[in-house]
């Protein structure tokens, strides 16, 4: 898990970075829109998200007490922007960390273990709709 300051400069800074690199073909990133649990309005973050049988791992690189992430247990789902197609999610479960990083390439994987990274959830995914022609239009992001 990340301290703090980190994950500051990442809303500010390299999330800003990472969603250029969520909307290409390839790669671990992604965007993931929730709804408030509170507030109602839509958001949008970076994850780094990778295929697992029916559904996706999700690395909860902050840990599991993020707001994005109550957000998304609250309303049991969510929408994943990967490789330019659309995924619908639903019932968020946590995965063990081995199970998880299984999903992972390899490099990608190395990062993850080295980072000490031990949250990770899975979601199923119950539809899918291709999008190639335009990248995601932007919500507020939190």
């Amino acid at each position: 898990m990340f301290p703090d300051r980190i994950r500051v400069f990442n809303k500010y800074v390299t999330n800003r970075v990472l969603r250029g690199l969520a909307i290409l073909p390839f790669g671990p990133f992604a965007l993931l829109r929730h709804v408030g649990r509170r507030s109602g309005k839509s958001y949008e973050i970076v994850i780094m998200v990778w295929p697992l049988n029916e559904g996706f791992v999700i690395a909860l690189t902050y840990g599991p007490k993020v707001d994005w992430y109550r957000n998304v247990q609250a309303a049991g789902g969510c929408t994943v922007f990967w490789h330019r197609k659309y995924y619908t999610l639903e019932n968020p479960e946590t995965l063990d960390t081995e199970t998880a990083l299984t999903a992972f390439p390899g490099f990608f994987k190395m990062v993850l273990r080295q980072a000490g990274l031990q949250h990770f959830i899975y979601m199923k995914s119950v539809a899918s709709m291709s999008d190639a022609s335009s990248a995601p239009t932007p919500v507020v992001k939190s």
